[in-house]
Formats: C-alpha cells, sequence, structure tokens
C-alpha cells in the first residue's frame, strides 16, 4: 500500500517533528518513580499550565527545579534552541543511518557493527549499554541480548523503531519484520514484540484513518498471547467501554504492577491510551501520553510520531515545530546539528525505493 493523496513527505516530516517535540515534552519529568502521574498534574497545577497545551512551563520554585532532570533548562518553553540530544531520537537518526549504509537487507550483526562505529558508550542505556558491553566483548547476537542483561523487555528496542516504520509507510508487517532484526541485539521477549508493534503503529499511521485503527492493525504483528498484546488490548477496551482516561490508567496500572516505570508492557499502555484518549488532536495526544507518567520522553516520542504521521506536519501548530529550529543535536558520530527536513527527505527516499 502508498499513502493516501501522495503527502509523503509531509507526512514523514509530521512523524520526525512529533517524535522530536513529543521526547522534549517528556524529558524534563523522565524519572517515573518520582514524577508520577499525581506530581506532573500537580508541577501544572503549579505552573498555571493545565490544560497542557504547549512545551512544559519552567519550574515554579527551586524544590521543583531540583527535582526536574538537569536538561529541563533546554527543554521548557521560552528556552528552547533546536531538539536537546537524547536517545530516543539518537536511534531514529542511527536507524536512518543503517538503511542508508546496508539497506533493507541488514543484519543484526551489522546493527552492532554500526553501534560501536557511531554510538558512545555512555550514551548507551539499560538493555542497549548490555548489549554494547557484550559486542565490545566478542559476543555475537543472539547472545548479545541474554547474557548479563536483566534488562530484555524494557523499552529500548521500541523507541529504536520509528525509523522502519516511516520507510514502510502503509506496510506495517514489512516494517515490523524490519524492526525484529534490529530489537533481537538487545532484547527478548516482550522488548522485542515493543518494537515491532512501535514499528507497525507508525507504518499504519500512513493509511490508517485514525489512531484507533493504526492500533488495531499494529496488534497483528505480534503474538495475540503474548502479555504486550493483552494489555494493549486492555487499553482498547477500556476507552471503548467509556471509561475515563483516569480510571483506565488507574486500572492498567493495576494490571502491569510490578514490571517497573521502564518496561515495554505498562510504557505501551500508556502510549496507547494518550493515543486514543487524544482523539486524534496532536497537542492533546502529546500532553495525554506525558501526563500518562512512567517513561515519559520515550512515550511522548512514540505517541507523537504517530500523532505527526496522521496529521501531517503542515497541521502540527507553530508553537511545538519553530523553537526547534529545524535542528537535532545528536550523540551519533557525524550528525550532530544536522536540519530535521533534511532527516526526513533521507527518510522520504528510502520510502519511495
Amino acid at each position: 500500500m502508498t499513502p493516501v493523496g501522495g503527502d509523503l513527505q509531509d507526512r514523514v516530516l509530521g512523524g520526525w517533528y512529533g517524535r522530536i517535540a513529543g521526547n522534549m515534552l517528556g524529558k524534563p519529568v523522565e524519572q517515573g518513580e518520582y514524577w508520577t502521574r499525581a506530581r506532573i498534574d500537580a508541577y501544572l497545577r503549579r505552573t498555571a499550565a493545565l490544560p497542557l497545551t504547549d512545551y512544559l512551563p519552567e519550574p515554579a520554585d527551586e524544590a521543583d527545579a531540583r527535582a526536574l532532570r538537569p536538561e529541563w533548562q533546554s527543554c521548557v518553553r521560552g528556552r528552547i534552541h533546536g531538539s536537546c540530544r537524547d536517545d530516543d531520537v539518537d536511534y531514529a537518526v542511527l536507524g536512518l543511518h543503517l538503511l542508508e549504509t546496508h539497506g533493507f537487507a541488514f543484519t543484526t550483526e551489522e546493527v552492532g557493527e554500526l553501534w560501536l562505529l557511531r554510538l558512545p558508550y555512555l550514551q548507551t542505556f539499560t538493555a542497549e549499554r548490555a548489549a554494547y558491553r557484550n559486542l565490545a566483548n566478542g559476543l555475537k547476537p543472539p547472545l548479545t541480548a541474554t547474557y548479563d542483561n536483566p534488562y530484555q523487555e524494557w523499552i529500548g528496542a521500541l523507541i529504536r523503531a520509528d525509523v522502519f516504520g516511516w520507510t514502510c509507510p502503509g506496510d506495517p508487517h514489512r516494517a515490523a519484520f524490519l524492526a525484529r532484526r534490529d530489537a533481537v541485539l538487545s532484547h527478548t521477549g516482550n522488548g522485542v514484540y515493543g518494537a515491532m508493534w512501535a514499528a507497525a503503529l507508525v507504518a499504519a499511521a500512513f493509511t490508517a484513518p485514525g489512531a484507533r485503527a493504526a492500533l488495531d492493525t499494529a496488534l497483528t504483528v505480534i503474538p495475540a498471547s503474548s502479555r504486550l498484546s493483552r494489555t494493549v488490548r486492555r487499553a482498547v477496551s477500556l476507552h471503548e467501554a467509556g471509561l475515563s482516561r483516569e480510571e483506565a490508567l488507574a486500572t492498567l496500572d493495576e494490571e502491569t504492577a510490578g514490571l517497573g516505570w521502564i518496561h515495554t508492557v505498562p510504557n505501551a499502555a500508556v502510549i496507547s491510551a494518550g493515543l486514543l484518549y487524544g482523539d486524534g488532536d496532536f497537542t492533546r495526544t502529546l500532553a495525554l501520553t506525558v501526563r500518562g507518567g512512567l517513561d515519559t520522553d520515550s512515550n511522548g516520542a512514540t505517541a507523537g510520531s504517530v500523532a505527526g504521521v496522521l496529521c501531517g506536519a503542515a497541521a502540527i501548530p507553530a508553537r511545538w515545530k519553530d523553537p526547534l529550529e529545524d535542528r537535532v543535536r545528536s550523540a551519533v558520530f557525524g550528525f550532530d546539528g544536522v536540519r530535521i527536513s533534511e532527516l526526513a527527505a533521507r527518510t522520504v527516499e528510502l520510502a519511495e525505493e
């Protein structure tokens, strides 16, 4: 399938803008153990920012400033001059470089080689850092994912998946196949399924009439018996039953208790709820997803990517795009300062193959 309306360039650019803006929105409160939904909303009330319609405001006092991540000074409204560096954007850049370098027939081993060549070790975290260490010690996939790696089902592979969706518009199964090949370098089980689901979700957004349809399609690429699939279906059913967002998230919290705030499954629930209750509105989707807590910058990035593809860059309000100044900070060697528009154009070239 090809995207309806011949607006591929605008939709891909929307995906890049959505990912970066969502990441920037969630970055200051990216600490799920502290920044619960209640604390995030209390912060927004103290700063007169509810309903949330823009980047986070500056903290109201020193206590809030200390609680935010140190990157807040380049991520809050009025202080943003281009995107700040973050792994949620680094992996999208690196994925683009992977496809440009090795094509769609890339191997998992080639993903690992590119990490060692282009990605600084100290800019990797959890499962990616474990896999990187294993690569440096001479291990090969799939051992890189399983040896001394307690993070195999965490969210890292999911955040790497968007580029496979952007380059496979309207073809969620192909996108999921590519994402799986990338994900098994560092993840297993629901960690791999999360990458496949996210890639398919982004790819489906090019042709789906809305977020619900994209979510339904994305579920077809992962095992129905997996905990990830069951949790996403549960989020959909709670929304369909008419529960409020708060009631739905409280229910999902109870049903995923104990997995931790960086695990793929509870974060996929927050992403799904953000997309469903965002109801097609870009700003509302970003705001509700980040206010959902857990891994806020990763969730905002994925939901923003899907929402951006659904609406296209031209429809994203200027308050999200203009502060980014068409510029990306990146730890990927050779890409720091690259223009967002250039990344999108290069992505379109691959998609048109």
